[in-house]
């Protein structure tokens, strides 16, 4: 039996005024704070971990990021239970084009929200069954055995290699105007141990830390808040969101 050590941050940075980003650590919506609880799957039917990412003009990025864990939480935690693993996929992909709807008509309906939207990765429990699922440039990371791994792709392209600041043209998103979406979503059940340590982050992250350090980081037992807190140092040009969930034995 294992429990999840999960520990989550969310800050503004730098040099915005506001924080676009948004978390959801099980039952707790974080922004531009900390938190930290212990999770026992063995006792639970299901939970989502998830960061998004949010852009758009004014505060309109904050809204989507808001919008979209919002119905995520909902939509998950509405599920029937027995769903096959791919029918949860196709659920999730069913409730991907509707909030994709919902935000380019919000951001329709007021000038102000005009093409806002945002990333999403997330980490799903279901049914005694992890998946993970991404929708843009935000990352899930897995360190084992002190070797660190990027589990998502990034649906960006980079235009100005080796820059420190937000150099990537996201190609995927949900909402911010764009026709189309989809989602990787894969099932890792058989693959998550004992040991592991994910990680789930804005690119406020990576584009300020290198994986390296990120790595070392982790396995000196950094929590999500540590690693926020040596991006702002790095100079902090995006607001930064990271989850790190830690699979350990149940005692």
């Amino acid at each position: 039996m294992n429990k999840i050590v999960l520990t989550a941050a969310s800050r503004v940075g730098n040099i915005r005024s506001n924080n676009e980003d948004m978390i959801l650590a099980f039952d707790k919506y974080v922004r531009s704070d900390i938190y930290q609880t212990i999770l026992a799957p063995d006792n639970l039917d299901r939970f989502v971990i998830a960061v998004a990412d949010g852009m758009g003009g004014h505060n309109a990025g904050e809204v989507a990021s808001e919008v979209v864990l919002q119905n995520l939480k909902f939509f998950f935690n509405d599920l029937p239970k027995g769903l096959s693993s791919g029918d949860l996929e196709e659920a999730m992909n069913d409730w991907l084009q509707s909030v994709h709807q919902t935000v380019n008509a919000r951001g329709r309906a007021n000038k102000e929200q005009a093409n806002m939207g945002t990333t999403l990765v997330a980490l799903l429990y279901y049914g005694q069954r992890y998946f993970w699922m991404n929708c843009g440039d935000s990352r899930l990371y897995r360190l084992r055995d002190g070797q660190l791994k990027q589990l998502t792709t990034d649906h960006s392209l980079n235009t100005e290699e080796g820059e420190k600041r937000h150099s990537n043209y996201i190609t995927n998103c949900i909402g911010a105007g764009c026709k189309e979406t989809y989602i990787d979503m894969i099932e890792i059940t058989a693959d998550v141990k004992t040991g592991d340590t994910y990680v789930l982050c804005s690119d406020g992250l990576n584009d300020m830390v290198p994986d390296e350090y990120t790595r070392q980081m982790l396995v000196d037992g950094a929590t999500a808040n540590d690693l926020c807190q040596e991006a702002i140092a790095a100079g902090g040009f995006d607001n930064v969101s990271v989850c790190v969930l830690r699979v350990e034995d149940q005692l």
